[in-house]
C-alpha cells in the first residue's frame, strides 16, 4: 500500500505506512468565549477571519493558526486529527479502547440552516463561501419535514474526489471536491469550526452522474460518541435517521427543477471499514493534486505547509490573499423565501 501524507507539527508532510495508524483519542476543547477560535489540538488552535458582508456573494471565512499565519483549510489542516508518530518514530501500540482513528472535519454548514456554504476550492487559500448559481446565492430548500440541512455538514481536509478517477463499483468519476461529511452529533456547529470525528459509514450518492461520497460520522466529543461505533449502531439507536438522510439527498435538488439523485449499492450504507478505504483513496488523490502529478481540474492548491508541493507559498503571500478581500461589513438581509416549505 502506498504511504499516506500527513502534515507534521513542523509543517512538512510526514508519511504513515499501511493502514491509518491508531491514535489516542484526546478530545477537543471548545473556546466558546472567543467567537472565532475553533479548537485546540495540543498547543495549536485555528482561528477564522471574516471578510465581506455575510449573506452576500463577497462573504468569505479565512483560516489562520494561533500564530496568525493564514492557511488553507483544504490543504493545510491534517486529515487525521492526531497521530503519535513523529520524526520517523513508530506509533505506540494502542490500547484496546484507544484504537479509534479520529479525522478532522471542517464544518461548512450548521444543522438546520439553509445557506450552502462550502470550501472555495477554486480560490487561493480556499476560504469558506456561499455557493452562487446563476448570479444568486444558493440556499437548500426546506423539504417537509426537514428544515435545511439535517446534520452538521462539511468536508474532510486533504481529500479530493478526482474527476479523472472512475470508481470501480459505481463506474462514476469524482465530483472535484473534498469528500463530504454528515456529522450526526447533538451539537449544532458553526461554519469554519474544525472538529474531530469518528467515521461510522458512508453513502454512495451519484449527483448528476458524478461520484459524491457522503461520510457518516459523529463528533468525538458528543455524549453519544462512545455508543456509536458502526453504521449498525446508528440503525439501532437512531431509527429513521439514515433513512431520512437518503431521502434528503435524493430530493434536495427537486425544488430547483432537477431530477432526484441516485445512489450506488441500492442506497445502502457501507460500513466503517469501507468508508476508511474511500477516505484513504481520496487522500491519495489529494496528494497527487498538491504535488502537481495530476490534472488539477481548476482546483487552487496554494498552501503554506506541504513541503513537497510546488504550490507552497510564503506567509506574506498568504496574507496578501486575505488582505485583498473586502473588509468585513454588516450582514446583508436574507430573502424570506428561504423559509418556504416544499412538499415533494
Amino acid at each position: 500500500m502506498r504511504p499516506l501524507l500527513l502534515r507534521c507539527p513542523l509543517g512538512c508532510l510526514a508519511t504513515v505506512f499501511g493502514s491509518f495508524s491508531a491514535s489516542r483519542n484526546k478530545l477537543v476543547t471548545q473556546a466558546a468565549a472567543l467567537p472565532h477560535l475553533f479548537y485546540f489540538r495540543n498547543t495549536m488552535h485555528y482561528q477564522t477571519e471574516e471578510r465581506g458582508r455575510p449573506n452576500s456573494p463577497d462573504y468569505r471565512i479565512y483560516f489562520k493558526t494561533s500564530e496568525g499565519k493564514y492557511i488553507s483549510p483544504f490543504h493545510d489542516i491534517s486529515l487525521i486529527a492526531e497521530t503519535e508518530q513523529d520524526n520517523d518514530v513508530p506509533t505506540k501500540k494502542p490500547k484496546k479502547n484507544e484504537s479509534e482513528v479520529l479525522f478532522n472535519m471542517v464544518v461548512e454548514v450548521p444543522r438546520w440552516s439553509n445557506a450552502k456554504m462550502e470550501i472555495a476550492t477554486k480560490e487561493p487559500l480556499n476560504p469558506i463561501k456561499q455557493d452562487v448559481k446563476k448570479g444568486k446565492l444558493r440556499y437548500v430548500a426546506n423539504i417537509f419535514p426537514h428544515k435545511g440541512y439535517i446534520w452538521n455538514y462539511g468536508a474532510l481536509p486533504q481529500t479530493w474526489e478526482d474527476p479523472n478517477h472512475t470508481d470501480k463499483d459505481t463506474k462514476c468519476c469524482g465530483d472535484n471536491d473534498p469528500i463530504d461529511v454528515c456529522e450526526i452529533g447533538t451539537q449544532v456547529c458553526f461554519p469554519g469550526q474544525v472538529i474531530q470525528v469518528k467515521v461510522l459509514g458512508i453513502l454512495a450518492m451519484i449527483d448528476e452522474g458524478e461520484m459524491d461520497w457522503k461520510v457518516i460520522a459523529i463528533n468525538a466529543q458528543d455524549p453519544d460518541a462512545k455508543n456509536l461505533n458502526s453504521i449498525e449502531d446508528v440503525c439501532k439507536s437512531r431509527p429513521g435517521h439514515l433513512e431520512a438522510t437518503v431521502d434528503w439527498f435524493r430530493k434536495y435538488k427537486v425544488p430547483d427543477g432537477k431530477p432526484e439523485n441516485r445512489f450506488g449499492f441500492n442506497g445502502e450504507f457501507k460500513d466503517k471499514d469501507f468508508a476508511v478505504e474511500i477516505i484513504k483513496s481520496t487522500h491519495e488523490h489529494w496528494r497527487a493534486l498538491v504535488q502537481k502529478q495530476t490534472n488539477s481540474g481548476g482546483i487552487e492548491c496554494k498552501n503554506i505547509s506541504c513541503c513537497e508541493s510546488p504550490f507552497k507559498c510564503s506567509d506574506d503571500e498568504a496574507r496578501d490573499v486575505v488582505e485583498s478581500a473586502p473588509a468585513f461589513d454588516s450582514t446583508h438581509p436574507v430573502s424570506p423565501n428561504v423559509d418556504k416549505w416544499h412538499f415533494v
